[in-house]
């Protein structure tokens, strides 16, 4: 089964489905607000971030991930340190893949502007409170990153795109754009989430409701 969720103004709830889409449960989130919700992270304590921080026109000032443990949720804010609010035309702070690594939560961006695409990596704490992140790494791309995930034994990462899956290596527990280990051509569909199901099975899944798996 796989957790999953609908996009901006649904309701701050989380689906249960199976691998042939259909649904089995629903999982409230109290307090939260789907704004525009792009991705899910989970920790190695069975906490569940839902990444509130869809931000299309880079007019948002409330990016928040929502923490949600056993005993309530949490909301985790911050904002973009080399960000002009201003500045509406370089739109390069959309955000819709991140994943959790030793308590931490590291987000990729996505670009909207023309050209090559370029992917921005910020790391914040899984705590809640009030933070201005500052970019770790960034890269180019052809096209626009929409979903990430961890492999369960922390050695590799997962990023997707329009048409690719391209896997990282991870050394020395760093998370950065150094080590590419495969890129996976994949139909030009509108790709936006991605899991490890295990360390070698990722699945894949689209907005024309397809769901595939990949041993890599």
């Amino acid at each position: 089964y796989y957790w999953t969720h609908n996009d901006s103004g649904g309701s701050p709830e989380l689906y249960m489905v199976n691998a042939e889409g259909l649904m089995f449960d629903t999982l409230d989130v109290p307090n939260a607000v789907n704004v525009d919700w792009e991705d899910l992270a989970k920790d190695d304590k069975g906490n569940l971030y839902m990444g509130d921080f869809g931000n299309n026109s880079n007019r948002r000032d409330d990016l928040t991930i929502y923490k949600r443990g056993y005993y309530g949720v949490e909301k985790i804010n911050f904002k973009y340190a080399d960000q002009t609010p201003a500045d509406t035309s370089n739109r390069i702070f959309d955000c819709e893949a991140f994943f959790w690594k030793n308590d931490s939560l590291y987000l990729f961006t996505k670009s909207w502007n023309k050209g090559k695409k370029l992917t921005k990596l910020y790391e914040l704490p899984d705590k809640p409170g009030e933070y201005s992140v500052s970019p770790k790494d960034q890269v180019y791309y052809k096209t626009q990153v929409t979903g990430a995930d961890i492999s369960p034994d922390g050695t590799k990462y997962a990023l997707i795109t329009y048409g690719k899956l391209m896997i990282y290596g991870i050394e020395n527990n760093r998370i950065n754009f150094k080590k590419p280990l495969k890129c996976i051509k994949l139909g030009k569909s509108q790709t936006e989430a991605v899991v490890f199901e295990n360390n070698s099975k990722i699945v894949f899944t689209n907005e024309q409701r397809k769901i595939y798996s990949i041993e890599i």
